[in-house]
């Protein structure tokens, strides 16, 4: 039986996530740029997986990874600012595929359930050592991917409090399982297949620059977004927690006043605070969490960068009074305690502290943040520069005065970048979002964002893609 159905608003998928792969432009970069034996690898691939808008049919055939860059099946290389958010130590860093290797070499990297290894024992230790609180997160529990962090995140803080309800934010992404879904904020990951988990309620996040208020002084902000929780969580007791990524995808960063205050209605009103870092942490922001630039969460949730952009790996940190499931099992995952996982984990966190790249990020990431401000002030294609580290974006408009998203521009705008070796992602349809590897040099930073401005130029001129 062949079943027809329209995405979302009529058939066109939504863009929050990332650059769709259904536009005339994809179609024209797929003509322009793959031939030959990518021609043929991507069309293997489009016959033998299912398809989705933010994957197949792919973008691209990869044959080598390394460092800031991507390669391609003809040579070429590309500074990858997306990396999936696996890759702050760089793409197969040394350091991190020595330790595999001697792992592997040591024929310990299955652990069965209801063993330990050193490894993992190892990562965790280091994790308590390392995560915000100086000592109050203490205790660990790890899975195979963020999604499965999130739930394992979502089930301890019912089971805490004995409540099932949770707040979160429009337009977040958690990952694509049900319970993760389900606080997530886009309709593109739980449309057209019915109710997920009860209980989910969502809030406006503290944008500045777009806010669906008006409002351009950010104190309003704060204070109109901290009265949407307030007001949920007076009229919903049951509330188990608050989750959201202290600096979102966008990237949008609040400030320390609305996060305190969400801290303070968390208390207030008996929910826990969960952090979503599975993006921003391991040093992405110039510090190595997130929470460093705010306050310590009662659950860290973490992944992708977290295996050393080699294994999967993610997990949870939390605190010692919340070690309440010794007769329930909210993980109980296969790869829970992974020797090779744990031993890539270990050393990519051992690269950002000795290789110092939290520093270097959060260096370069002012630079960087500076120059695109200076590109603002040449270019009325840009409306808004925002972020923090090596974690930025650019809000491209239309107009200026009625902050118009200029969706298809910005689309021409990465096609463009691409050709010349500069890979990025889009995000709402306009946002250029840069979350290059923390290895990256000065010199290199540079030379993306004279593309990067070229391309800008271009556009502006009214070359399209």
């Amino acid at each position: 039986m062949r079943v027809e159905r329209q995405g979302a608003k009529g058939g066109h998928p939504e863009a929050e996530q990332g650059d769709i792969n259904t536009t005339q432009a994809r179609q024209r970069y797929w003509e322009r740029n793959l031939s030959g034996a990518a021609r043929n690898w991507f069309e293997e691939d489009a016959r033998v997986f299912l398809h989705q808008s933010l994957s197949t049919p792919v973008l691209n055939v990869i044959s080598r990874a390394q460092g800031i860059h991507i390669e391609d099946l003809s040579g070429k290389k590309y500074i990858d600012m997306h990396g999936n958010g696996v890759h702050n130590t760089g793409f197969n860093h040394p350091t991190v595929i020595g330790a595999v290797r001697r792992q592997l070499e040591e024929s310990l990297t299955f652990c069965p359930r209801r063993y330990t290894n050193i490894p993992a024992v190892r990562l965790a230790k280091k994790l308590t050592e390392i995560a915000p609180g100086e000592g109050a997160l203490n205790r660990v529990l790890f899975c195979p991917g963020g999604s499965d962090a999130i739930e394992m995140a979502l089930k301890l803080a019912k089971l805490v409090t004995g409540r099932f309800k949770t707040i979160s934010f429009w337009d977040s992404f958690h990952g694509a399982g049900f319970g993760a879904a389900g606080v997530g904020g886009e309709e593109h990951f739980h449309g057209g297949i019915g109710p997920l988990v009860p209980g989910a309620f969502h809030v406006e996040f503290p944008n500045y620059y777009r806010n669906p208020w008006g409002f351009s002084n950010p104190d309003d902000v704060d204070v109109e977004c901290l009265r949407q929780i307030e007001l949920v969580l007076r009229r919903e007791p049951e509330m188990a927690a608050v989750i959201g990524e202290p600096v979102s995808a966008n990237p949008v960063v609040p400030s320390r006043r609305y996060w305190e205050g969400v801290r303070d209605l968390c208390r207030r009103y008996g929910a826990l605070l969960i952090f979503d870092e599975i993006i921003e942490g391991f040093g992405r922001t110039g510090k190595m969490f997130a929470s460093e630039h705010y306050l310590t969460p009662d659950i860290l949730v973490l992944g992708k960068s977290l295996g050393g952009g080699i294994v999967p790996l993610a997990g949870i940190v939390t605190r010692e009074e919340y070690n309440v499931c010794k007769d329930r099992s909210i993980g109980h995952y296969t790869h829970e305690k992974n020797a090779l996982a744990a031993a890539a984990g270990l050393a990519a966190i051992e690269v950002i502290e000795q290789e110092k790249l939290c520093d270097h990020a959060a260096r370069l990431g002012a630079r960087a943040l500076e120059r695109l401000q200076e590109m603002a002030d040449r270019h009325p294609l840009i409306g808004c520069v925002m972020g923090i580290g090596l974690h930025i974006g650019i809000d491209l408009v239309r107009d200026r005065k009625t902050k118009e998203k200029a969706s298809r521009e910005a689309e021409a705008v990465m096609f463009k970048c691409m050709e010349q070796g500069v890979a990025f992602k889009t995000i709402d349809g306009n946002m250029i979002t840069l979350r290059p590897a923390l290895v990256i040099t000065q010199q290199e930073m540079d030379g993306a964002l004279d593309v990067i401005e070229g391309a800008i130029g271009e556009v502006e001129r009214g070359s399209n893609y």
